[in-house]
């Protein structure tokens, strides 16, 4: 599991399971104070190098989610996956999927 942020874009990479998100919340955590740096109100969040995501990592990413609008950005997910677009159905995701999120 890796955020990477350049400018006013995050790329989500790799395992987004249990097991992963668990050992790498520090990331998590380090990834929002880079957005700090960002001087732009709109955050573009590419998810189309994830490889895996279950229930806990979506989970995990919504919370994240909701911290980097409790920022005062306005994050919007794009290449998301057709299982994990399926899989959020479950959770709070509407307001972060853009109209052309699939990948």
């Amino acid at each position: 599991m890796t955020i990477s942020i350049s400018g006013a874009e995050a790329r989500l990479e790799g395992d987004w399971t249990l097991g992963t998100v668990a050992r790498n919340i520090d990331e998590l955590s380090l990834s929002l104070q880079q957005l700090d740096t960002i001087h732009d109100n709109k955050l573009r969040v590419d998810c189309g190098l994830i490889t895996d995501a279950d229930m806990s990592g979506l989970q995990l990413l919504n919370v994240w989610m909701m911290c980097v609008s409790n920022r005062g950005m306005h994050p919007t997910l794009v290449n998301v996956p057709l299982k994990m677009r399926q899989d959020m159905q479950q959770l709070p995701f509407k307001q972060y999927l853009s109209a052309g999120a699939t990948g």
